[in-house]
């Protein structure tokens, strides 16, 4: 049995009966998963609206137009977020196509490179057996796979800065230079990600943990000075292109919109999308605040089912606290006073070296993951903000994982872990009554394709929160889940029973893999589920609908019309490649807006078009009533996209004015019109 403390590579006990975990073996199940649960997840479903399409939009954009500086959304300048997800999927669009495979495809590699990240760095801070856990938990944790299904680039930053802490960290304890102008340009390929968060939590690990080490003595080996150079020559140079591109034009036509004047993009992207968020002042208020239970308890879900090791972990931790600290301050100078006499003077030489970086890369990601979870705790948030501290729990978790199966089993962690497979197993059982209830209860209903007629629509959060959906779930509704929830109910009924029997009797490898492909046969049913979600989430049938009418004699020349804000049907504005007109609405995504040219006093616009929309040669795509009316029936043809809470409201001012609707297509509650037949 290995002794406490000592790597099963360095421990020259006998091995146990466990599954050793070579790394070919390791790889070859870490590809498969990977294939399985990230990579066939791309080809479906289509876009959604919202977000996801809203940004793919910004990116076909670029692929169109070859401008690389400035982001478009529908002819209006975007100027949120940083540049590196659309330029990634602009190249994927030249090389692909058009498609949600194209879009979808650099956040899934960026999963993959924090697995492999994470593979290297657990490998070589507490083993082999850790790294294949630590890699397998980044492609099987419920979190980073929900968040992965829609074009939002954490996993990119995630990956980017991960890279940034591990040269640095490596870079101090084998004293290679290099190794430190890597962590700078990859800190600046994260700023190019999202922004200035990355070089604010870069820093907040950091520089704490050069003031616990002592290591701040060495500042000049960290190569501040040209690291910082390196750091803006490749930061630096779009920001201030866009800067250029994108000036402060102060009030030039007299007027005064919302919130002062046109703003360019140094106030926008700076001021407005980075100081404000934080504190809750960012202009326009198209934003939420998860409840601080619904925060903190949304980290064990998204981090599941890892999590369930994480009081085993935090019961090692506690019990050898002591040796940890010996660990962090180490240097050849001192005296390693448990080394075991077996081991050879390289081996004791590795183990000791081994000690300090484990130790050292505890304490840098641990404060690492605190501050992001602080951080967010206190500002603006959604669900998905803390994925880069995810990556750092989860080599933790495994990382004391792995030490305790490694250690001896009557050790206390190890009573922790057979508990969390017992609470495992229960939660599995739990969970599959649940879905075969579901499934009984709906087993008289017909199947029905469009699951978005099944739901509710409480609004919960505004949808301003990216799970507020889930609420809208109703007994019906599994009438359309079926087949993914059959999958899901055996899955969590064998299992878990499955990894708890293997616990029991030793076989921990095989336990803890058993753990995480329950995960992953559960994901695989979570992504059929949300396949079906596809007519309530995304309008790209509607889409498909208006290519094929304007491939018809007479109707290629057509007008899109949307009767509220770009993101709504933002699925279609990319799959048509056409620039709507928005149509007067009023929702809690719209401000009201004084007049300007070409808009009037009374409109309302859609949150994310609110800024590029001030300045003076932005197109006139937005539309009252009173300019809609005339519209109709008259020029090209016109594809009016209405959304539900807009129905009524369409239907009583077409009616009072004698314009007569022709509806083409219905979609949950989503309605395609023209304004003539076909």
């Amino acid at each position: 049995m290995a002794t406490y403390g000592i790597p099963a590579q360095l421990d020259p006990s006998p091995p146990n009966r466990t599954l050793y975990v070579s790394p070919v073996r390791a790889w070859t199940l870490l590809v498969l998963v990977f294939l399985a649960v990230h990579f066939l997840a791309l080809f479906t479903p289509p876009l959604f609206d919202d977000a996801d399409a809203t940004h793919a939009n910004a990116a076909q954009h670029i692929a169109l137009s070859g401008d690389w500086v400035t982001l478009y959304v529908n002819g209006i300048r975007y100027l949120e977020k940083p540049p590196l997800p659309y330029w990634l999927a602009a190249i994927d669009y030249h090389i692909f196509g058009f498609h949600a495979f194209g879009t979808h495809l650099p956040m899934s590699l960026g999963v993959l490179g924090c697995a492999i990240l994470a593979w290297l760095w657990s490998r070589r801070a507490y083993g082999e057996r850790a790294a294949f856990y630590a890699a397998l938990a980044i492609l099987t944790s419920f979190g980073v796979f929900l968040w992965t299904r829609f074009f939002i680039p954490e996993s990119i930053l995630t990956f980017f800065i991960a890279l940034a802490l591990y040269c640095f960290l490596t870079g101090l304890e084998d004293r290679r230079p290099a190794l430190f102008y890597v962590a700078y340009a990859a800190l600046a390929v994260a700023v190019l990600a999202k922004g200035l968060i990355a070089p604010v939590f870069f820093t907040a690990a950091v520089v704490p943990y050069l003031i616990i080490t002592g290591e701040w003595r060495r500042w000049r080996q960290m190569r501040l000075f040209t690291g910082f150079l390196l750091f803006l020559a490749v930061a630096a140079p779009w920001h201030i292109l866009a800067a250029v591109r994108n000036p402060d034009l102060g009030n030039p036509t007299g007027n005064v919109p919302t919130p002062g004047h046109v703003h360019g993009f140094l106030y926008f992207y700076f001021i407005n999308e980075h100081f404000l968020r934080f504190l809750g002042k960012r202009y326009p208020h198209d934003y939420n605040k998860q409840p601080w239970f619904a925060y903190w308890l949304g980290q064990i879900v998204w981090l599941f089912p890892w999590s369930l090791f994480l009081p085993a972990a935090l019961v090692r931790v506690w019990r050898n606290r002591r040796i940890f600290a010996s660990d962090l301050s180490y240097d050849s100078t001192n005296t390693i006073h448990f080394l075991d006499p077996r081991l050879t003077a390289h081996a004791a030489s590795s183990l000791a070296a081994r000690l300090r970086f484990r130790a050292r890369t505890s304490l840098l990601l641990g404060l690492f993951a605190v501050f992001i979870l602080i951080f967010f705790a206190i500002s603006t948030n959604q669900e998905y903000y803390t994925w880069p501290a995810w990556f750092a729990i989860l080599i933790l978790i495994t990382g004391s994982l792995a030490m305790i199966e490694e250690a001896a089993e009557d050790s206390a962690p190890s009573h922790w872990l057979t508990r969390m497979h017992a609470a495992f197993a229960v939660i599995g059982i739990a969970s599959a009554l649940v879905l075969v209830w579901g499934l009984w209860s709906s087993r008289h209903l017909p199947f029905v394709p469009d699951i978005g007629t099944l739901l509710a629509h409480r609004g919960v959060g505004g949808y301003s929160l990216a799970t507020s959906h889930f609420f809208d779930l109703t007994g019906p509704s599994f009438a359309a889940l079926r087949a993914p929830a059959v999958i899901a109910a055996f899955t969590l009924l064998v299992g878990p029973l499955t990894a708890y029997v293997l616990r029991r009797r030793g076989d921990s490898v095989e336990a803890t893999t058993s753990v995480a492909f329950t995960a992953a046969v559960f994901l695989i049913a979570a992504h059929i589920a949300l396949e079906r979600f596809q007519p309530m989430l995304s309008s790209k049938p509607m889409a498909s609908t208006i290519n094929a009418i304007a491939k018809t004699p007479g109707n290629t020349n057509y007008q899109l019309i949307i009767y509220g804000d770009q993101a709504d049907a933002s699925s279609v504005i990319f799959y048509t490649r056409h620039q709507a007109l928005l149509a007067h609405g009023s929702t809690n995504y719209f401000e009201p807006r004084p007049a300007s040219p070409g808009h009037s006093a009374e409109q309302t616009f859609g949150s994310s078009m609110i800024w590029g929309s001030d300045y003076p040669d932005a197109p006139h795509v937005f539309l009252a009533d009173p300019q809609l009316l005339p519209m109709w029936a008259h020029g090209p043809r016109i594809f009016l996209f209405v959304p539900g809470e807009f129905h009524d409201h369409v239907e009583q001012i077409m009616a009072a004015n004698e314009k007569k609707l022709y509806k083409l297509q219905e979609l949950s509650d989503k309605t395609l019109y023209t304004d003539r037949p076909l």
